[in-house]
């Protein structure tokens, strides 16, 4: 007996050494814990309304709301990068505090499932419920909540019908905010019911002072080049440019990034590329056009991405009639249709080129 009480003695010593081990770490780990490494764009998107850039209009109106602790039901529409979910996310926490933001924001996204039956139990359950109390910091807490739908372009009819009962039932309790690419797949119930507010693209201006803020607080170095290539490739999208700009400065390792760098990271095919392809258009022979497409192909560039900026190219060529312009970029939109439908590459590329080439030679 005594034997197995000491057994038993012996045998629970080593947990309570091991736990108080175990606390000892944890604690030291405590002190010496390092901060999470964030994405730039989580770490940089507003955290208040002021802070959001370019989009003067839905600011003023949104502050206005906030001084009154009342807000419509919204509709946020426009590309995507110009701040439609860090707006209303800034608004949220400006108006019920960081404590209450969790309890009184429902969020959804297209990644989440958002049929008819979602609409009809999650956030109608969420929708009936009632609010009440304070903040913490004595401020006064609206008695409301928030559902923000995001990418709401992507809901089916059926669940856009469902869910505008409930944006007209429970009007004294929730508020709405629909976030989208494009207004015209949101049914028109609905679009009446809201605050309509577009979102336009970002000037290069401001994109230039929110990246070199960004730059100067990492200790990033960019050359003017590659900041107004970075501004160019991102096309008014900032989520698109700050992305770019941290993943240059980890294939830079701390070396000053070029438009190089830039290029090679955003997939966009260099002009010395683009002006070969013109240049084996011009010639009149086909082999060099086919062997200038089999090399663009080989080299890993996407037929979509030449499509876009032979757009470009064409479009400001002097050189070319408006009746040429108007046959060439006729046949850029069959090649990108035919592209998004499955079509080979190669072949696409080929139609394409050889269609220019026609119209180049007329000229000569």
């Amino acid at each position: 007996m005594q034997a197995f009480l000491k057994g038993t003695s012996i045998s629970t010593k080593p947990p309570l050494i091991k736990d108080r081990g175990v606390a000892a770490a944890a604690g030291s780990s405590g002190e010496n814990k390092k901060a999470k490494p964030v994405p730039w764009v989580e770490k940089y998107r507003p955290k208040c309304v002021d802070e959001v850039a370019f989009q003067e209009e839905v600011v003023a109106v949104l502050k206005k709301s906030l001084e009154g602790a009342d807000l419509p039901n919204l509709l946020f529409y426009g590309p995507p990068g110009t701040g439609k979910t860090s707006t209303i996310l800034a608004a949220a926490r400006e108006l019920f505090g960081h404590e209450l933001f969790r309890l009184r924001v429902l969020e959804l996204n297209a990644s989440d499932e958002r049929g008819i039956q979602v609409v009809r139990e999650k956030v109608k359950n969420f929708a009936q419920l009632t609010v009440s109390g304070s903040r913490s910091d004595g401020k006064p807490c609206p008695p409301f909540k928030i559902v923000i739908l995001d990418e709401a372009d992507s809901m089916t009819s059926a669940a856009q019908a469902a869910l505008r009962r409930t944006m007209e039932k429970e009007s004294k309790t929730t508020r709405f905010c629909l976030i989208c690419n494009y207004v015209s797949r949101i049914i028109e119930p609905l679009t009446s019911r809201c605050s309509k507010f577009r979102f336009k693209p970002l000037s290069d201006k401001i994109q230039q002072q929110r990246l070199l803020d960004i730059a100067d607080k990492e200790h990033v170095k960019i050359s003017n080049e590659g900041l107004s290539c970075l501004v160019k490739v991102s096309e008014g999208d900032l989520r698109k440019a700050i992305t770019f700009l941290q993943s240059a400065t980890r294939l830079t390792g701390g070396k000053e990034i070029t438009d190089k760098v830039i290029t090679d990271i955003a997939g966009v095919i260099p002009v010395k590329t683009v002006d070969g392809i013109f240049a084996a258009c011009q010639s009149g022979s086909f082999d060099k056009l086919e062997a200038v497409v089999k090399d663009l192909i080989n080299e890993g560039h996407a037929a979509t991405q030449l499509v876009n900026q032979l757009h470009d190219v064409v479009v400001e060529n002097d050189a070319l009639s408006d009746k040429q312009k108007s046959i060439i970029t006729e046949k850029l939109a069959d090649v990108d249709k035919c592209l998004a439908d499955g079509a080979d590459e190669h072949l696409q590329l080929i139609s394409l080129c050889a269609t220019v080439m026609q119209q180049l030679t007329q000229n000569c």
